[in-house]
């Protein structure tokens, strides 16, 4: 009779006891065996992870009002979490290769996206293109041309010399 409580009590409350399992036990076990091999690959997975789990976790205490209200939460959260952690699935390595990464290694497109123009009382509105326009005219679209060449080559060097990441096609061993 007694066995009978205890396993009603462990059903009740599975994702309160396999959570701590599947979101911190298991990856510190994991975490560690990766640092101490030399493969970057599981370093990057777990890495990932790690930066992934405090995301969750901020996201967690932000909306914990809204998220007490929701009885699945816990249970979606161990099914991300799952996904996330095991190496059948290896969804933080499949997460960074396909959100993280692509914004990362690709910096004009948040650059633009941040960039504020400058207002000036007296002059007109400084945007890209009548900066450009201004180039131009003080040291000619020849000049204009090497700058954007010279910009781009340093871009593509940079990036075949210090960006180099596991999941990088062009890395060379």
């Amino acid at each position: 009779m007694s066995s009978g409580n205890f396993l009603q009590v462990v059903v009740k409350n599975f994702d309160v006891l396999a959570l701590p399992l599947v979101t911190l036990v298991y990856p510190l076990y994991a975490s560690i065996k990766a640092i101490e091999t030399k493969s970057p690959t599981d370093d990057q997975q777990w890495l990932t992870y790690w930066v992934l789990y405090s995301m969750l976790t901020i996201f967690e205490l932000t909306f914990a009002k809204v998220l007490e209200l929701l009885p699945i939460w816990p249970y979606a959260k161990l099914i991300v979490s799952c996904w996330l952690v095991l190496p059948h699935f290896n969804g933080a390595a499949y997460v960074y290769r396909n959100f993280i990464r692509p914004f990362y290694m690709n910096p004009q497109t948040h650059v633009q996206m941040w960039y504020v123009p400058r207002n000036n009382i007296f002059k007109k509105q400084d945007d890209v293109l009548t900066a450009a326009e201004r180039y131009i005219e003080e040291h000619g679209p020849e000049a204009f041309e090497r700058l954007i060449s010279k910009a781009d080559r340093e871009g593509r060097s940079a990036k075949r010399s210090s960006n180099f990441m596991a999941f990088d096609d062009d890395y060379i061993y």
